[in-house]
């Protein structure tokens, strides 16, 4: 390269360097005019706690952590000034001697819209106001105090006390008496901590949740009301929490509730035929009118024998000159009752005031809308239940004071939905079968009444259950142990089942030996009945159960694995036209069936409920099947081995009263009778009403005496 060339290129490269060295950008020459703005503090927190600046401080459990939100202008960043930011935390407080003590605290310099935070040291003194407050820095300029006007300085108070526990009475219930009180009757139960900061309460009944109440002032007592649901020891657990939200140690008070204690006032109504008054069990006795007959038919399984039968006439009714409980306190009424019709309003029972009734139950049947039960309790109504002409029913009206909410029960089962209502205390005569209104008596009861209950307290769910049960009553039980002339004989002695041919009873080795003959055992017991799925089958010449009412079939029944390739049925009831029910195996659905046509009528809609399970039992031995129809609630369940399922239990229309024979081994179809049973079959036992779920269990058992 020539010298003339590097000159010419030097004095280039001179030029540049003196442009470069004199080049100022935009944003220094700003930042040189504009001063720096001071960084922002906000979001002011202490956790546990807050930021108290009013005249109460904090309460914390826990020494807290200070924080707060750091914040630079936008402007600062616009002209280039830095932004790393360090927050000064700063707490103070005053001695017992009047001295005041300052400590402070400088965190690491971060970036812009970060929270800071200092965690306080364990040496901070308790039960004492702190003050603390804030201030962000940007190594250039500092931002006001947090504390500075208009803003203020945050306050708590380290509390490293735990509440003294509570202590608990009760004057119903007190501590380790044998016995006190009773089921369904309201108790005090008062809770009192020695600590002078206590907010709140915190307690549990045993059949309750977790439940608070809170003192009507700090450190004060709180006191709860309970009605225990059972009898026996029961124990409350309570804990106090203080304002700074530590829990003491639990109180456990026992109490010993006595037993439910027995109504104010009963009239079984089961009063001789020709009686003119109505004896009480306790209470007053009832006189009668000229429409009512004593000596009417009672609820089956219910213990009573005998009801009274109302005309629905204007002297139809029972009365007495004084109340049957006192209707401004917690009280429940109940009855059985069996209307004669369901296509008028008419009243069971009733409360006289001086212009209308205080309470009353009642059959409700309003136009073009179908009949209910309801409990009215002053100018609240609650209504539920479907009432049927010639139907037994328990009705059941409740109401609570320390609720305030009246319910609905219907055969122990809650209907409607409960409400609130308030309180009517009434000093006049008591009725049953008629109600007062504004131009006298009305709505007079026609049917029949039983048992006509009143209580001053509350009356506890299995109460409710047990007043409304009708114990089922045996109908039969077949064992198929032994066959006679073609039958095989009801183990009590009532009517034997009719065997056709193809049907036999099968009966296992007659002795324990080891080396008896390789034979099958039966299902349960001496033995089984065997049906060869062509013609067998075995029979009453009569319906077995009521199908219109509750019932109650236990069966076992095996099928074996190579033989279940068709539906075929166990047990079925015959209408005219159709079976009331069928109860059968469905291979394509590998599950056992319950059938109920709505009614007898070919094609009829039907009612279906399964339980998948294998033909043979879960073991080879046969499955426990039960079918239980409740007409209260109209449902029908379908249990195998004493277990149910979502889809083993449906809603049913009401059940229609089938005249036809009870077949064991198949059922009618289009052709005459078929779905006819290969397989076994054992301990068939049916019932008038509907079992419990706990009671189903105990079906399709007899003890086995050959147990090699």
């Amino acid at each position: 390269m020539s010298g003339r060339v590097r000159k010419r290129r030097a004095l280039v490269g001179s030029c540049l360097a003196a442009l470069v060295a004199g080049v100022v950008t935009p944003s220094a020459a700003y930042a040189a005019e504009e001063p720096n703005l001071p960084p922002a503090v906000q979001d002011l927190q202490a956790q546990p706690g807050g930021c108290a600046t009013g005249d109460e401080p904090e309460y914390v459990r826990s020494y807290p952590v200070l924080k707060a939100r750091l914040t630079d202008p936008v402007e600062d960043d616009r002209i280039g000034y830095p932004e790393q930011l360090t927050a000064e935390f700063e707490i103070w407080w005053s001695e017992p001697d009047g001295s005041e003590q300052r400590r402070s605290w400088t965190t690491s310099p971060t970036s812009v819209d970060r929270v800071h935070s200092v965690p306080l040291p364990s040496d901070i003194p308790s039960e004492t106001v702190i003050s603390w407050h804030v201030r962000a820095g940007d190594g250039a300029a500092y931002s006001p105090w947090s504390s500075e006007a208009p803003g203020a300085a945050c306050r708590f108070v380290y509390d490293g006390e735990i509440p003294a526990a509570p202590v608990v009475s009760s004057p119903e219930y007190p501590a380790e008496t044998y016995w006190a009180g009773g089921v369904g009757i309201y108790g005090s139960f008062t809770m009192d901590s020695p600590s002078a900061d206590v907010v709140e309460y915190w307690y549990t009944f045993p059949d309750r949740p977790r439940a608070t109440v809170r003192p009507a002032e700090m450190g004060g007592p709180a006191t709860v009301r309970y009605a225990p649901l059972s009898r026996g020891p029961k124990v409350l657990s309570v804990q106090a929490l203080d304002r700074s939200g530590r829990m003491s140690m639990p109180t456990h008070y026992t109490f010993h509730p006595d037993v439910a204690s027995a109504s104010v006032s009963r009239w079984k109504l089961d009063d001789e035929a020709g009686s003119a008054t109505a004896a009480a069990e306790a209470g007053e006795a009832a006189r009668a009118g000229r429409g009512v007959t004593f000596g009417g038919p009672a609820p089956s399984g219910t213990g009573l024998t005998s009801t009274v039968t109302l005309d629905g006439g204007r002297h139809g009714f029972l009365t007495t000159d004084t109340p049957a409980v006192d209707s401004g306190k917690t009280f429940a009424v109940g009855a059985w009752v069996r209307p004669a019709r369901d296509d008028r309003s008419m009243t069971v029972l009733s409360q006289d005031t001086a212009s209308g009734a205080a309470y009353a139950l009642a059959l409700e049947a309003p136009r073009k809308t179908s009949a209910s039960y309801s409990f009215t309790l002053g100018d609240t109504k609650i209504t539920g239940g479907t009432p049927e002409a010639g139907e037994w029913a328990y009705l059941l009206g409740l109401y609570d004071t320390e609720t305030g909410h009246a319910q609905l029960f219907v055969n122990g089962h809650e209907v409607g939905t409960k409400a609130e209502a308030a309180p009517v205390r009434a000093d006049g005569a008591f009725q049953i079968g008629r109600v007062l209104g504004p131009d006298g008596y009305r709505q007079h009861w026609h049917g029949d009444i039983g048992d006509v209950r009143a209580y001053d307290r509350l009356v506890v769910p299995s109460e409710v259950t047990g007043l409304a049960h009708r114990k089922p009553t045996l109908l039969g039980h077949w064992s198929f142990s032994t066959a006679d002339d073609g039958t095989t004989p009801e183990n009590a002695g009532g009517a034997p089942l009719r065997l056709a041919p193809g049907a036999s009873i099968h009966r296992g080795p007659d002795s324990c030996d080891p080396d008896c003959p390789s034979q099958p055992y039966p299902l349960v017991g001496e033995g089984h009945l065997q049906l060869d799925g062509e013609g067998g089958h075995a029979a009453l010449d009569t319906p077995l159960v009521d199908t219109g009412d509750s019932f109650t079939l236990g069966v076992v029944v095996r099928i074996g694995p190579e033989d279940a390739t068709r539906p075929m049925t166990v047990l079925s009831q015959a209408g005219e036209h159709t079976d009331a029910f069928k109860l059968r195996y469905d291979p394509a659905r590998y599950a056992w069936e319950l059938i109920m046509p709505e009614r007898d009528e070919a094609g009829a809609p039907e009612t279906v409920v399964a339980q998948i399970t294998w033909p043979d039992g879960s073991g080879g031995l046969g499955t426990r099947l039960a079918v239980v129809y409740d007409d209260t609630t109209d449902t029908v369940t379908l249990y195998a081995d004493g277990y149910t399922e979502a889809g083993g239990t449906a809603h049913v229309r009401d059940g229609w009263t089938s005249d036809g024979p009870f077949q064991v081994g198949r059922a009618r179809t289009a052709d005459g009778w078929g779905e006819h049973l290969r397989g076994q079959v054992d301990e068939l036992q049916a019932y008038a009403g509907a079992f419990k779920d706990e009671d189903v269990t105990g079906l399709g058992y007899e003890s086995d005496p050959c147990l090699c």
